[in-house]
């Protein structure tokens, strides 16, 4: 006997569909060229199915952004450590197919946008701002220009060369960091 399917929409695997479907079409067309319709045929699915989740490709993004960074996984026992595996997970995620892309894309987006800029400053940014507030224990400022300084770094990277940051040019700049936020003498 088949189990019986659980009530209501199948929202999760959809919204996994959407979101594999987003980073795969920006990753082969750009961002650019993933159009809602694009995406949408891409995930198997009607281009409402899409606009009933999403108001906006910016929201989809950064839901789909969201989605593929997953928690931030806070590693470590010292500032030091945590500030290193934080960035490193970060530079890991970036270089995923579609990432750095849909990243860029949005960001420039949000520039004349300020309900997109409003949607990945609370769905996106404000989840792992406050999770490093909390376990490195500083202010808000403090963080997001970390926030900036790391993610700035490794987009510009994945603009100028269309390659990830090596693993010396990470560790440089986690250095680079880990200087301005050394653990309290």
């Amino acid at each position: 006997m088949t189990p019986a399917r659980p009530p209501g929409r199948p929202r999760a695997g959809i919204d996994a569909a959407v979101f594999a479907a987003t980073l795969t079409t920006i990753d082969g067309l750009g961002y650019a060229g993933a159009t809602m319709d694009r995406i949408a045929a891409a995930a198997g699915v009607a281009k409402t199915t899409i606009y009933r989740r999403w108001e906006s490709k910016g929201a989809l993004i950064a839901d789909c952004l969201l989605h593929a960074f997953g928690p931030l996984p806070l590693e470590g026992a010292t500032r030091a450590e945590l500030l290193s595996s934080t960035i490193r997970w970060g530079a890991t995620k970036i270089a995923e197919p579609g990432v750095a892309a849909a990243f860029a894309g949005v960001f420039v987006d949000a520039v004349s946008d300020p309900a997109l800029r409003d949607v990945l400053s609370t769905r996106f940014q404000s989840p792992y701002s406050r999770a490093l507030q909390d376990a490195l224990d500083e202010p808000e400022n403090r963080v997001l220009l970390v926030i900036d300084v790391v993610v700035g770094t490794l987009l510009h990277r994945m603009g100028i060369t269309g390659a990830p940051m090596v693993d010396a040019d990470v560790a440089a700049l986690t250095a680079m960091v880990l200087h301005q936020f050394a653990d309290p003498a």
